[in-house]
């Protein structure tokens, strides 16, 4: 644990030498945003933050398993940043393995991922939601509806039970604690058309029918 918070010390200040210590050279490292990295790598990418910027990261809910010479680490990392005064948060998950070899622990391999948090809501126009309202269709027989019930929008699958939007941005919402958003298209005219369902930036398109 003493070693992993050194290595996030690390990072804000730009120091290199924890993670130059602490990885082994045939280290395999994914990172946050899926990257894949060996260690030279995972040393270039520390760096110091830019000018008007500052932060701290630091572990929480830390497990651990220790097998002879193998230590496995799996913690929590929560993150604050200020970013010219404007103050940010993040939370992360990593998993490390360390292997103790030639009398020293090190890395061999690790992995991180960011905990999925939803953006701020923003206000319901109630005049633009009324263009929302109808139903959409998937394939023949596989509808969806979009209502508008005690001044907020729904969607509901055929056999389903309905499911909030909350609005983001015009023409684009989201559900609670699911990734993606559901975002209303528009053709030339400006008349909604379809509804689109998109995955990890893939889009699954359900036409308006009525």
């Amino acid at each position: 644990m003493r070693r992993t918070q050194e290595l996030f010390d690390a990072v804000t200040s730009g120091d290199r030498r924890p993670w130059e210590r602490y990885f082994a050279q045939d280290c395999t490292y994914f990172d946050e945003k899926g990257r894949w990295m060996d260690k030279k790598a995972v040393v270039e990418d520390v760096a110091p933050l830019p000018a008007g910027l500052s932060g701290s990261i630091h572990l929480a809910n830390v497990k651990s398993r220790i097998f002879n010479n193998v230590a496995i680490l799996s913690y929590d990392l929560d993150e604050t940043e200020t970013v010219f005064g404007q103050n940010m948060t993040a939370r992360y998950h990593a998993t490390d393995t360390w292997l103790l070899r030639n009398g020293e622990w090190q890395i061999v391999a690790g992995q991180v991922l960011r905990y999925y948090e939803d953006p701020a809501p923003g206000r319901l126009d109630l005049q633009r939601a009324a263009e929302y309202a109808g139903t959409y269709e998937l394939t023949p027989g596989r509808t969806l509806a979009i209502s508008i019930e005690a001044g907020s929008l729904y969607s509901q699958r055929a056999g389903k039970p309905k499911e909030l939007l909350i609005p983001e941005a015009a023409d684009i919402f989201f559900r609670k604690a699911v990734e993606g958003r559901q975002v209303f298209r528009r053709d030339d005219h400006g008349r909604v058309d379809a509804l689109i369902d998109r995955r990890n930036n893939e889009d699954i398109v359900w036409k308006r029918v009525r």
